[in-house]
């Protein structure tokens, strides 16, 4: 019997605006000090486990939080589309108190599921992109351990999607900067989500060796 694939989800580390802008896919924006440290502090974390791919958004906050990991694992870290952030459309580099005045945000917060961003893309089409991509890479690698760098909104979507929560209740899940969350897939069963927003015990044990 094939052995489950592990999925590690995890987000980029702190950049100089986080908590306090909606950066989107908008390109320039990098780690700060403290998440090129988190950075590492994650590639240690992660060290236990027989890694067998990486996986990144293009965005540079993601793939700047994945080369610690790549650097010590040895494998390099592979561009993947479909782990981008949600596209904030007209949005996208707004600050987030003013944006949470706005009439549209108790609908974000509230029944994201009907919120599709001005001239951007909607929270449904965000879910079903990740989790497609996420059934492609269980494919591409059975029975093996594959992490994915990527940002806090689609990766709270792939786990409500694995928890079988509604969409509409995924803002209540919290994705902290370098946090990692775990998902283990075996044929024939519903996802198992291993550990959800973990930002510092060593993750070896989530997978015997």
């Amino acid at each position: 019997m094939t052995e489950s694939t592990l999925i590690l989800l995890v987000r980029h580390g702190e950049t100089p605006t986080t908590g306090t802008v909606l950066p989107g896919r908008a390109p320039g924006l990098h780690l700060s000090g403290r998440g090129r440290a988190q950075a590492e502090e994650l590639a240690q974390r992660l060290s236990g486990l027989a890694i067998d791919a990486l996986y990144s958004s293009p965005l540079e906050r993601a793939r700047e939080t994945a080369e610690p990991t790549a650097a010590r694992s040895g494998h390099e870290v592979r561009e993947e589309a479909g782990l981008l952030e949600c596209d904030f459309g007209d949005w996208t580099g707004s600050p987030l108190a003013a944006l949470a005045g706005l009439p549209e945000w108790q609908t974000v917060q509230n029944n994201p599921s009907a919120f599709r961003f001005p001239n951007g893309e909607g929270f449904a089409g965000m879910q079903a992109r990740m989790v497609d991509t996420l059934e492609a890479l269980r494919a591409a690698h059975p029975g093996r351990v594959v992490v994915c760098f990527s940002h806090a909104d689609p990766i709270k979507a792939a786990v409500a999607h694995a928890l079988g929560t509604h969409l509409d209740l995924f803002q209540r899940l919290v994705i902290s900067p370098a946090s990692v969350s775990a998902i283990s897939y075996a044929d024939g069963k519903a996802p198992a989500v291993l550990t959800v927003n973990s930002t510092s015990e060593p993750l070896s044990g989530l997978r015997a060796q």
